[in-house]
């Protein structure tokens, strides 16, 4: 449903929520009061909640909504929203200048190129290649560093944590697959060796690109490990991978160049989200970047966003990464209203439903909140001690709320919070 059709359904849809409904609002309230109020299992750690009419633009609920929490990947709709905005239908490969037969290039952030996951499609660099040479690759525009801020040094080994970079290539991934029983690695310039540490399967050391496996304990299975960015790591790569010469350069971007297209856009914001795909949302926010400041920059990117589409958050959030990995990203659940809410206004329903993962069918909710006729469309965001959920839930008289339900600091395994998650938004959907 667009906008327009939103706006008028909105005295049908509050007729049909006063004739089905037979609580009133304070009942309501009160009973949403008795799951997530004091005394409940929301009570014994950190919990803020809002539960807000999109229709009606009224609160319906709210606990501890100005308080600020981890939102781990629920920033990742913070990203989204500003890829909505700033970014057009198509991603921008890369910046480019012809010299004569050759040609300098410039990283764009786009991190398509050879990616791994199935839903991403392919660039079409060869037909771009074939016109030149050889090629120079600037990294001039790169201020910013291969890990956030506040991420953990020891998550360097595990693929949620691949390192940014301008030009990514095969997500800046290591992959492993089984070749008789020894593992094989794709690109194939990186060396592994036999080591007898305690792994079981393959594994990079900490300060090199140097991949070992243990072949006593080794499990055969196919993994994906970070490998150390850098511009010769690139030229290396795209040499191998273009069958051409690639040489590193510092020439600055021009202010007159051309601009090779990439993917489609949609595609990167439905990996994103509904994969909770930390590295395309690192690259999304430096493909702002590229758009707005021609230089690839997370932090500078980050303040300009404040400022501009996101200045009228309840509270401004503290912001750091593009993905929710480092503990130093704080929101209120409230700000996430808002910020759900603007996402409401400019995409239409099926889209929505397209992009954010949908309860017991799609995504990070496939195997949770499960009904036959879906009403949880949301945003997870798990990382240790620390679970939220922000998104829409659909209620049984067809009215869309928009929910943020954040939890920190719980001692206990995150499917407990989930249940409990579940019996408030069964609620909402059956009672709203």
């Amino acid at each position: 449903m667009g906008i327009k059709a939103k706006a008028s359904f909105l005295a049908s849809l509050i007729f049909i929520s006063c004739t089905v409904n037979a609580q009133s609002p304070l009942e309501r309230y009160v009973g949403l009061d008795g799951l997530v109020g004091k005394n409940t299992f929301f009570d014994n750690h950190l919990t803020g909640f809002m539960l807000y009419d999109l229709d009606s633009q009224i609160v319906a609920f709210e606990k501890n909504s100005h308080l600020y929490f981890i939102p781990a990947s629920t920033t990742k709709l913070l990203t989204l929203f500003s890829s909505l905005l700033v970014l057009g239908d198509s991603t921008t490969l890369l910046r480019y200048v012809p010299k004569g037969e050759d040609v300098l290039i410039w990283g764009s952030g786009d991190p398509s190129l050879y990616y791994p996951a199935a839903g991403i499609p392919k660039p079409k660099i060869d037909s771009f290649l074939s016109n030149y040479r050889e090629v120079y690759f600037s990294d001039h525009n790169w201020k910013d560093e291969a890990l956030g801020y506040g991420w953990q040094w020891d998550d360097y080994n595990y693929a949620y944590s691949a390192e940014k970079s301008p030009f990514p290539l095969f997500g800046n991934l290591v992959t492993s697959i089984n070749v008789n029983n020894r593992p094989s690695l794709r690109p194939s310039i990186f060396s592994i060796y036999q080591d007898d540490k305690n792994v079981r399967n393959v594994t990079r050391e900490l300060h090199s690109n140097d991949f070992f496996f243990n072949p006593k304990t080794y499990n055969g299975m196919r993994a994906q490990v970070p490998f150390i960015t850098s511009q010769k790591t690139f030229v290396t790569l795209a040499s191998l991978e273009w069958r051409k010469t690639v040489h590193p350069s510092k020439e600055p971007l021009p202010a007159e160049h051309f601009i090779f297209r990439g993917v489609p856009t949609r595609t990167l914001y439905k990996e994103m989200m509904l994969e909770s795909d930390n590295f395309i949302a690192e690259q999304l926010l430096l493909q702002i970047s590229d758009e707005v400041f021609k230089e690839l920059n997370t932090e500078k990117t980050i303040e300009y966003l404040q400022k501009t589409y996101l200045f009228d958050l309840p509270d401004r959030p503290q912001w750091v990464d593009g993905s929710g990995l480092s503990r130093h990203n704080l929101i209120t659940p409230r700000s996430l209203i808002t910020l759900l809410e603007k996402i409401y206004r400019i995409l239409p329903d099926e889209e929505i439903y397209q992009l954010f993962p949908v309860g017991g069918r799609t995504g990070t909710l496939k195997n949770n909140y499960y009904a036959p006729t879906p009403y949880v469309i949301a945003k997870t965001g798990t990382i240790s001690n620390n679970h939220s959920l922000a998104g829409f839930v659909k209620t049984r008289s067809n009215r869309f709320y928009a929910f943020a339900l954040m939890n920190n600091n719980y001692p206990y395994k995150a499917t407990v919070v989930r249940r409990e998650i579940e019996k408030v938004l069964l609620y909402i959907r059956d009672n709203f």
